[in-house]
């Protein structure tokens, strides 16, 4: 699992590391592995070219020390500072005495460029020096972003304007939230962390990604004495005389998600779409273990979901069924409820703008779980799963921008939902449906169509579960 942690919780983890070690320890283990990567991505470090981009703090200092240990390795480095006057001393002293140079502007041609303009401390929009060596980076060379590329925030991921978009992110100590999460996780490229002593002084973070270990230790298996019963019974309660579709695919995504049955509750000529297409569903109101509900229901669902969320068992609330959701009754509730809104529900929710969704995507999820007191997974180019209460937010490593298909909602939710009624917790259940629905739309490739993610599952699955 990777995990994240702000900008307060590193620099904090950091003085308290220092206080132990001989000053300047931190940096040079910071550049020895920045330098380490560079040499890995260069064909031959002898005769090539590297530019080191590079800002007044440690940052600076970082990517000084970085570029003179390969110039000590024969590579021709030059420095360009956003500010002359207020360059790392210790790191320019370094770089001139291993035969590199500080220049006032940005060469023509690279082999490699290293963004050490700003770090994790930046906050806005780049400052008009910075940008402006942004838009000098020579085309064709490989971007490595020092620590985090300039111009996204570290703690959110959000992008205020000109920003570096980088081949290779190394990290120091520990991942940052900004490095996961969209816009700045498609500017940050390959991550590589680099181990500087933090883990033993990190508490618990604010950020984590599930990898394939940790969701194949969440899959619902059955074991000699399940039944059907035993492994959950999931409700469905979506798709109408509009949107007949949406039932169809919800129910696709729940039988592929562990559970033992999966029972739809809706119009007959619903119902015999949903039969014709899975017989294996049973039809009609009984007993269940958890619910879903929402997808399709078009204007009319409020009854339906008012009905579910009186019940005490797990719900997951999508699509048309979150419209006039109420705060007081979600909160009331005992039993679990999961919101899978996307960013355009996801902002009627909060009453805001959508843009400010988009542009804050962990404070939005973070305000609609601590809002409604419900499991938050917003869906978007990065899906974050929320808390309800404290703990970290998961953030989903495998979305594809295939997903951005009609019904690809509808499939989440009815897998997710099935996971839910096998006993999981709503995070995990979030996670985990996030997770196998993002590895299915990629072993599948694109362009695809929702119902072609839902065959893919098992493939999902079975791809995880052998890890």
């Amino acid at each position: 699992m990777r995990t994240a942690y702000s900008v307060e919780t590193v620099r904090a983890a950091e003085r308290e590391l220092m206080a132990r070690l001989p000053e300047g320890t931190l940096m040079q283990r910071a550049a020895a592995g920045l330098a380490a990567v560079c040499v890995r991505l260069l064909p031959r470090v002898y005769g090539s070219r590297v530019v080191l981009l590079v800002g007044p703090g440690d940052n600076g200092g970082d990517t000084l020390y970085a570029g003179a240990k390969l110039a000590r390795r024969g590579a021709g480095v030059t420095a360009v500072a956003m500010d002359p006057e207020r360059v790392h001393a210790g790191g320019l002293a370094a770089l001139r005495a291993a035969g590199g140079r500080l220049d006032g502007a940005v060469p023509e041609r690279a082999d490699l460029v290293l963004d050490g303009l700003v770090g994790i401390g930046g906050r806005g929009a780049l400052r008009p020096a910075a940008a402006a060596l942004v838009e000098r980076i020579p085309a064709g060379a490989v971007v490595v972003a020092v620590d985090l590329p300039s111009g996204v925030d570290a703690d959110t991921g959000e992008v205020a304007g000109a920003a570096v978009t980088a081949a290779v992110t190394v990290t120091f100590g520990a991942y940052k939230p900004g490095l996961l999460i969209d816009p700045g996780a498609s500017r940050a490229g390959a991550l590589h962390l680099v181990d500087i002593g933090l883990d033993e002084v990190l508490p618990a973070p604010e950020v984590e990604a599930l990898q394939h270990a940790g969701v194949a230790g969440l899959l619902p298996e059955p074991t000699a004495s399940s039944d059907k019963y035993r492994r959950g019974v999931l409700g469905v309660v979506a798709g109408s005389a509009r949107y007949p579709g949406a039932a169809v695919l919800a129910v696709a995504g729940a039988l592929r998600g562990g559970a033992g049955a999966v029972r739809y509750v809706g119009p007959r000529a619903v119902a015999e779409a949903v039969l014709a297409r899975y017989p294996e569903t049973l039809i009609g109101t009984g007993r269940v273990q958890a619910w879903v509900v929402g997808p399709g229901l078009g204007d009319e669902g409020g009854p339906e979901v008012r009905e579910a969320l009186a019940q005490p068992v797990p719900v997951l609330v999508d699509a048309d069924g979150l419209r006039g959701l109420d705060p007081g009754q979600l909160r009331a509730r005992a039993a679990p409820t999961l919101l899978t809104p996307h960013a355009g529900e996801a902002a009627a929710l909060l009453g805001v703008a959508r843009e400010t969704v988009e542009a804050g995507r962990l404070e939005a999820a973070r305000g609609l779980a601590e809002r409604y007191g419900a499991v938050t997974l917003l869906k978007g180019s990065t899906t974050l799963i929320a808390p309800a209460g404290p703990g970290p937010v998961r953030v989903n490593p495998t979305g594809t921008p295939w997903l951005a298909t009609a019904g690809s909602g509808d499939v989440l939710s009815g897998l997710a939902g099935s996971l839910l009624a096998a006993g999981l917790p709503a995070v995990d259940a979030g996670s985990v449906a996030a997770y196998l629905h993002g590895l299915a739309a990629r072993l599948t490739g694109g362009p695809l169509l929702a119902h072609q993610v839902a065959e893919a599952l098992p493939r999902a699955w079975r791809e995880v579960a052998r890890r």
